[in-house]
């Protein structure tokens, strides 16, 4: 027994010494192994050179740029002929014909009524303002007003047209049938509710406005910069209830589809257009388009963009000022940065060499090779295309009609000296010929590939591709940013 004892007490060993000191166990180890992995991962992250990837993107180069036009056409305000109280006969921005009835005058006030209005007409309404509600902007508040007498004004011709419509008694019926036009019988309905009521009409073609701005008779000649300012801009709703007095602006009318619309620019969107004759324009208000004829003009020092139209006014008979982009930016395709764009070395080999495995129905080349017997024998090499580009037309290729096409190969797939041959006519080729492409490193299998690209247009960040290059990029593909940081076939993750 006490030989056992002097056993137990025997000195320590060196894990249990260690354990002491360091208190090692199970959580000790976790611990330093994650430790170790943590520091090799930041002196990897440190070390390691850091690759962007670009989700390929397909659009225009950048965004058309967007100016506020000054509508100028050709317009004039008609004033009452007599006092009395008045009616509205036209709808607002709506064409009416020589001699038709645009609103009529009485002596006497019409007895109020209640007017119920139809399903349609507050659905009108209810868009028109929903409309104003989504296109509103804090800093243009003075369209808030404008919207209000507009409201005002639709609403009282709404009930103004119903009331317009009632039924006749039997002596108006046969005071209709007097008259020998349409215009005559809806005149004489109105006559028969007025009662002294007389009766305005246009007297030329045009389209219906209830308002002035004081820029009605303003040509493309006498406008000026301060016209341009929208903050002292001021719309006068003309659509009353009240009565009126002769000479007073009742209606304005714009006798001419012809029409112009000017914005300023800079000295860079200048150079940038100075060579346009014609511009296609998206309206931002409906985004309808219209090509209308360009042109720059000088007002006041300053440089401004002149835009003719010939239709598409009715549109816009109400805005004096327009939202509008210049559709410049026409060239589409795919959109990838410049920094993503490599060079590479090809071998180029005519198409009249290629052959189609029978066994996989690849695209590859006969290749001549030496047997350990120093026989020559043909061996069929599948190779990597990159490009199959299309020959420039020559005299020899205009006489025998055929389009002749060039693969570019690899040039890891073949030393310079090889021959490939055509098994059907034996004709050799010695591979020599090289030439370059451009591309992208695409990275979809996470590692870097090849593609080639064709550029169709460029800035200072971003370039155009075609979206129809065989061997080419796709939608959605994921690129190297950063492409001088990576070799072809580098594993990335």
């Amino acid at each position: 027994m006490p030989d056992n004892h002097k056993k137990q007490k025997k000195a320590p060993g060196i894990l249990a010494r260690f354990s002491k000191i360091f208190g090692l166990n199970i959580g000790t180890i976790m611990f330093g192994v994650l430790f170790v992995y943590m520091a090799f991962s930041g002196i990897l992250y440190l070390t390691t050179p850091h690759i962007e990837s670009y989700q390929v993107t397909s659009g225009p180069l950048s965004r058309n740029e967007t100016y506020t036009g000054l509508a100028v056409r050709e317009e004039s305000v008609c004033k009452a002929s007599s006092s009395g109280y008045i009616t509205y006969y036209a709808r607002e921005g709506s064409k009416i014909n020589a001699n038709g009835a645009v609103y009529g005058i009485s002596s006497t006030k019409s007895a109020s009524s209640t007017s119920q209005l139809s399903q349609d007409e507050l659905s009108s309404i209810r868009n028109d303002m929903m409309s104003f509600s989504k296109s509103f902007n804090s800093s243009k508040f003075n369209n808030t007003y404008s919207f209000k007498y507009d409201l005002k004004g639709n609403i009282l011709q709404y009930a103004e047209s119903a009331a317009s419509t009632a039924p006749l008694t039997s002596d108006e019926t046969d005071t209709d049938q007097d008259s020998s036009d349409n215009t005559a019988d809806t005149v004489e309905q109105v006559t028969s509710y007025a009662g002294d009521e007389s009766i305005n009409k246009a007297e030329s073609d045009g389209i219906i406005l209830y308002s002035v701005d004081n820029y009605e008779g303003k040509t493309v000649d006498t406008v000026t910069a301060e016209d341009f300012d929208q903050n002292s801009y001021h719309e006068t709703d003309l659509k009353t209830s009240d009565s009126v007095k002769s000479g007073d602006d009742i209606y304005t009318i714009i006798t001419d589809e012809r029409w112009s619309l000017l914005i300023p620019l800079s000295d860079k969107q200048a150079e940038k257009l100075k060579d346009r004759s014609a511009i296609r324009v998206k309206f931002l208000k409906d985004d309808m388009t219209q090509t209308g004829d360009f042109s720059i003009i000088t007002i006041d020092g300053g440089k401004y963009g002149q835009i003719d139209f010939s239709k598409g006014l009715i549109r816009y008979a109400s805005d004096r000022f327009l939202d509008i982009e210049l559709v410049t930016n026409t060239v589409v395709g795919l959109k990838i940065p410049l920094s993503s764009i490599v060079t590479k070395d090809f071998y180029v080999i005519p198409d009249k060499m290629a052959a189609t495995d029978p066994k996989t129905g690849n695209t590859g080349f006969i290749m001549e090779e030496k047997t350990k017997s120093g026989k020559n024998a043909s061996v069929f090499k599948d190779v990597s295309i990159y490009a199959k580009i299309e020959d420039p037309v020559t005299d020899q290729t205009k006489k025998s009609s055929e389009t002749t096409y060039t693969y570019y190969v690899d040039k890891s797939a073949f030393k310079e000296g090889d021959a490939i041959v055509n098994q059907e006519t034996g004709e050799r080729y010695i591979i020599g010929e090289t030439d370059t492409l451009e591309g992208v490193y695409c990275i979809n299998k996470g590692y870097a590939v090849f593609r080639r690209i064709e550029v169709l247009d460029q800035n200072e960040e971003y370039a155009i591709v075609s979206r129809n290059t065989a061997y080419g990029l796709y939608r959605y593909d994921h690129i190297v940013k950063n492409a001088d940081k990576v070799k072809e076939e580098d594993i990335l993750y």
